[in-house]
């Protein structure tokens, strides 16, 4: 009854709507997801829970937790809280070489997914790109290509059961004098154009659009808010998509540390409809650590800095901590699952409220009635 639903349902549901669902990566589960999930049932939200390659893979991961363990801790929350409108996606397929070892790996890993229950799949080939191509088309052919070949294995392995799907396209490693390159609407275009053209229909599209993932620092090793999201460019890439009748929304990556108020009023809502929250529930978790536990967030604390000092030359321990601190999941896993209840009591009851005002700056409550209504027909 609790179960994850196809993420294409969601998404298709939701497309002309002006709300934006929270995709949460919640890294920690314990406390989080279901303070994530009562937040959603109580206004009625739909939600996503997502986790990325490099978080949850079939070595497990940063997190300690294979795409199976994930799963479980989703379900298990999402059955305790009776939640019910849903999905379960992996995040940040990344395919960073494309030669045929890494096309190979990245099809175990998404079986191991579908395996264990995700109803929605983000292929990132974004890194792939030809500098030397000699017009758009070339220069993505390596993106498209391997995009392409993940897609159809989705739909193979599948069969006739229906998911979600998104995309990635971006001039990853490309920079000028203004810093970040910014994915072109042409860019965009081109892209799903030619997967549309290999049979390959995404319902979302992530793109560099100014955002960085996890937090962000000034000189001084200050946590600042993070304001670099091109909202004109994110509405022109949208509008070149429907000017060229092609049916993707957009997914908006790299949402921790954005003013909420911002989301509330600027973020194009119906242009962008997946909306990335990953690092902030982390930073929650590790907050109320640094006061319930303080014992075992130093050792998280002493661990990372000893780990990525040297390796950060020039850093503040502050960005270093908060820059690295998720590769101590693994290492601390027992520790961190193993708090009393009285801890987890206060973890749900935070992410609770702030899975409130992110959900009222989404404009997403009343969303799971329209996709149950959708699942119904």
């Amino acid at each position: 009854m609790y179960e994850p639903i196809p993420g294409n349902v969601l998404y298709q549901s939701l497309k002309d709507k002006s709300a934006i669902i929270m995709a949460a990566n919640a890294r920690v589960t314990a406390g989080v997801a279901e303070g994530i999930f009562r937040a959603a049932k109580s206004m009625d939200s739909a939600i996503i829970f997502e986790i990325a390659r490099s978080e949850s893979n079939l070595e497990k991961g940063y997190t300690g937790m294979s795409p199976a363990d994930y799963s479980a801790h989703i379900r298990k929350a999402a059955e305790k809280v009776g939640f019910d409108m849903w999905v379960l996606h992996a995040d940040h397929i990344t395919v960073k070489k494309g030669d045929a070892d890494d096309i190979a790996g990245t099809k175990k890993l998404i079986d191991g997914q579908i395996d264990a229950g995700f109803t929605s799949f983000a292929i990132d080939a974004s890194h792939l790109f030809n500098f030397q191509g000699g017009n758009l088309r070339e220069e993505l052919a390596t993106n498209i290509n391997a995009t392409t070949e993940l897609a159809k294995h989705i739909k193979s392995r599948m069969g006739n059961k229906p998911f979600g799907l998104e995309v990635e396209v971006g001039e990853i490693g490309r920079a000028d004098a203004n810093g970040m390159v910014l994915t072109r609407p042409e860019e965009a275009v081109t892209f799903i154009r030619a997967l549309n053209e290999n049979g390959i229909f995404p319902d979302l599209l992530a793109t560099s659009n100014g955002t960085q993932h996890g937090n962000v620092y000034d000189a001084q090793g200050n946590l600042v808010a993070k304001v670099g999201i091109d909202i004109p460019r994110t509405k022109a890439i949208a509008q070149a998509l429907r000017d060229n009748k092609l049916d993707v929304r957009i997914a908006q990556h790299g949402i921790t540390g954005t003013p909420r108020e911002w989301i509330k009023t600027l973020f194009p809502k119906g242009d962008v409809i997946k909306g990335n929250v990953a690092t902030f529930w982390q930073n929650l978790y590790l907050d109320t650590l640094k006061v319930c536990h303080p014992d075992l967030y130093k050792s998280i604390w002493d661990w990372t800095i000893n780990k990525y000092k040297e390796k950060n030359p020039g850093k503040k321990d502050n960005e270093i901590f908060g820059k690295n601190c998720k590769n101590a999941l693994k290492v601390f896993y027992d520790q961190i699952y193993g708090v009393p209840q009285e801890t987890l009591d206060t973890i749900e009851a935070l992410t609770y409220g702030e899975a409130r005002v992110f959900l009222n700056a989404f404009n997403s409550a009343g969303t799971a009635s329209i996709v149950r209504k959708s699942l119904k027909r």
